[in-house]
């Protein structure tokens, strides 16, 4: 970004002179309780994004009026103090960077700082831990076995089963978490860690079976580096693109290694909170067998991809051929010589007309709405190479340093910082996007040009990121249609001009709806409207209707429903957002005051 700044200023004094005098004034107006003279520290143009240090929530203030909102609210229970750069402060263009840690009144926390001539642009404060209640790493990993003679002695292995077989008979646990996915085992793990008795309810047989049951050519369109879960990284081999029956078979091993309280064949069948006992009942089929729960905190894990939208359709009821949501695609191998017809023109549409090329299927997208596409090769280099790669790596940024670094950017300037990427994206591959756009394809570069990570975060849709598929649109293998469709007949798929589609089989890439679905099915809808939407940021783009939220609508902090939370995203977020979760789930059970600033407003139900 180009800022104006007094070139006077900005040499007077090393970056870490600036630094330390910022965190200095910042610690002394906190101290003396002078909310004002903390704002002023502030540009006039200015964000602070707290991850629960200061407001036991995931929200971001805005400007010195918003400093000054926020901290009267916390100032007096926070005890803020001890701030220091955990690295030498840098600087480049007039903004100088620096890593801090601080100590609150219960933990720890760390964060990072952008300072300008005109004070604080960006505030990053985060907490990682909890006083008296440190993870049990590094130099206080437990031992493991008790050494000596020892009558009755009750082996690892028994103590393990014992807990398994106590939770939800003899003792309660105090979390349950729906869904066993990624987002559900990286919150176990969090929560094992941390010493919470939990339970996570999944309805498959074995962790991982999400992705098992998929179809066969499904693999991650992230890199490695991106995708690590918490505690235990991928090993130095590992592919940079994981398939994914290798995905499943990590998540069930990382489900037993890190020792989560993982019931599978368990279905919820309903939830209900008491609000006199300030607790749920929760009730699952755990294998045929009814089990009632009782848990203080339940989260929803069920993914924000969890919750098919299939379309209702005349004529569905007289379509000869197979029809299915992508979700429950089994594969390209008995479609071969088939005519099938995607409908979507996304990520699991291009997966999947791919796959089905291969064999030998008369394949056709139908392109309701325009998709933004980029090459996944360009997009490690460009667009993720600076935080996730070997590259990255190289020069001392690991993941978790990658998180912070891509935490520290409020939301509401992101978009300034993707923009000029997919411009250099949209230029390096320019004959690709000609030849793409040449066959009929309707591609955009999200609103405002800031591409793909925009589009996700906003309504999570929108996107492919292209491991060799859309050559195929572009060459014309795969046959492109555009349009609603608005029936079935016994042999094909109408589309709104009249344009009949041979099929024999339909898929319907149709997306997954909001995560407040599964409250609604779960818990009432009642429950699931007061929660309201989930997911998005309020940027007033197509499919994320403002005002402006700051933050992801109910993802990983208190809900308008007491003792209801959301955990989900892909890898990335389930990593780095479960230890916020967890940390706030962790003070609760301990009795640690958790007074809530900012929770937000309802805007919109689904």
């Amino acid at each position: 970004m180009t800022r104006t700044v007094d070139p006077e200023a900005a040499t007077a004094t090393s970056p870490q002179q600036r630094v330390d005098a910022w965190l200095a004034d910042f610690e002394s107006a906190l101290a003396a309780k002078d909310v004002e003279r903390a704002a002023a520290l502030f540009a006039p143009t200015s964000f602070w994004r707290d991850l629960i240090a200061f407001t036991w929530n995931l929200t971001t203030v805005e400007g010195p009026d918003g400093v000054a909102g926020m901290l009267r609210e916390v100032i007096d229970t926070v005890g803020a103090k001890g701030f220091h750069t955990t690295e030498e402060a840098t600087e480049a263009d007039g903004v100088t960077d620096a890593w801090i840690g601080f100590e609150t009144a219960v933990g720890s926390g760390s964060g990072h700082l952008r300072l300008t001539a005109d004070g604080a642009w960006t505030l990053l404060t985060t907490l990682y831990e909890l006083t008296g209640y440190e993870e049990p790493q590094n130099e206080l990993r437990p031992k493991g076995v008790r050494h000596g003679a020892i009558k009755d002695r009750v082996t690892w292995q028994e103590a393990r089963e014992a807990e398994l077989n106590e939770m939800g008979r003899t003792r309660q646990p105090y979390v349950v978490v729906v869904g066993g996915g990624q987002g559900g085992i990286a919150l176990g793990a969090r929560l094992k860690q941390l010493g919470v008795p939990h339970v996570v309810v999944d309805r498959h047989p074995r962790p991982g079976d999400q992705w098992r049951g998929r179809y066969k050519s499904l693999c991650l369109h992230d890199p490695v580096w991106y995708d690590h879960l918490p505690y235990l990284p991928f090993p130095a081999n590992w592919p940079i693109f994981s398939p994914k029956d290798k995905i499943a078979e990590w998540l069930e091993m990382y489900t037993r290694v890190m020792e989560i309280n993982y019931w599978s064949s368990t279905t919820c069948r309903s939830a209900s909170y008491d609000a006199d006992e300030g607790e749920w009942t929760v009730v699952v089929d755990r294998d045929g067998e009814e089990v009632v729960l009782r848990p203080k905190q339940l989260v929803l894990a069920t993914g924000m991809s969890g919750k098919p939208n299939v379309p209702v359709l005349p004529g569905q009821d007289v379509f000869r051929g197979e029809q299915h949501h992508s979700s429950q695609h089994p594969g390209p191998d008995r479609y071969k010589d088939k005519k099938v017809v995607v409908i979507g023109s996304n990520n699991s549409s291009f997966d999947i007309c791919g796959a089905l090329w291969e064999v030998g299927a008369d394949v056709t997208m139908v392109q309701r709405s325009s998709t933004h596409i980029v090459r996944s090769d360009t997009l490690m280099d460009l667009g993720l190479g600076d935080l996730y790669s070997e590259r990255a790596v190289a020069a001392g940024v690991t993941t978790a340093k990658a998180d912070m670094i891509f935490a520290s950017i409020p939301y509401r300037i992101l978009h300034e910082f993707q923009t000029p990427v997919y411009a250099a994206i949209k230029e390096r591959d320019a004959e690709f996007y000609e030849r793409l756009e040449g066959a009929g394809f309707r591609h955009d570069w999200g609103e405002d040009e800031s591409g793909l990570f925009m589009k996700y975060l906003r309504r999570g849709s929108g996107y492919y990121i292209d491991v060799g598929a859309a050559d195929l649109v572009a060459n014309g293998d795969v046959k492109l249609a555009h349009g609603q469709v608005t029936e079935l007949t016994e042999d094909a798929v109408v589309l709104a001009d009249g344009t009949r589609l041979p099929a024999d089989v339909v898929v319907y890439a149709t997306g997954y709806g909001s995560m407040n679905g599964w409250a609604a099915d779960l818990i009432s809808q009642e429950v699931a409207d007061k929660v309201g939407k989930v997911w998005g940021l309020g940027s007033d783009t197509t499919k994320d209707p403002g005002p402006w939220e700051g933050e992801q609508r109910n993802m990983w902090k208190p809900t308008k429903q007491e003792g209801l939370w959301f955990q989900g995203g892909n890898l990335h977020q389930s990593r780095h957002y479960s230890l916020y979760l967890a940390l706030q789930l962790k003070a609760r059970y301990e009795g640690i005051p958790t007074p809530v600033y900012g929770t937000p407003e309802v805007h919109h139900l689904r």
